[in-house]
């Protein structure tokens, strides 16, 4: 009876072993992936003043300023305004968003602008013909 009861107790746990340790070893993997994605964000976003970013830490903390390094397993973000550092594993940030680059943008909506107006005082009195036609955009 004793080596009955043994042996149910003994392949009850090797079960719940077998088991559990799968879980952690896909939890790991996971973890894993999380931080080489988060990694290859931050060597997109690149290392300098011009790295301006914000980054999201998995205990809902925002940071904000730019990196000042990156190494394999971590990165270090400088605020602008406190001259502060902290340095950020990957495992720990849950988002990094690049912060700025709206010049870019503002460039091209100014040239789209400026192409239009052209456009319109260059194709109005080809079409217009000196206002004798009264369709289109006279």
């Amino acid at each position: 009876m004793l080596r009955k009861t043994f042996a149910i107790l003994l392949s009850g746990m090797l079960l719940m072993t077998a088991f559990g340790f799968q879980h952690v070893l896909a939890q790991t993997g996971n973890d894993t992936q999380a931080a080489a994605k988060m990694r290859s964000r931050v060597e997109k976003i690149g290392v300098g003043p011009r790295a301006r970013v914000e980054v999201k830490l998995r205990d809902n903390s925002e940071l904000k300023g730019y990196i000042s390094a990156a190494d394999q397993d971590s990165f270090t973000v400088l605020d602008n305004n406190t001259g502060a550092t902290r340095t950020v594993s990957y495992a720990d940030a849950s988002g990094v968003k690049k912060l700025g680059g709206g010049s870019k943008n503002w460039i091209i909506l100014g040239a789209a602008v400026v192409g239009a107006v052209v456009s319109w005082i260059i194709v109005k009195p080809v079409l217009c013909d000196g206002g004798a036609q009264t369709r289109g955009p006279c």
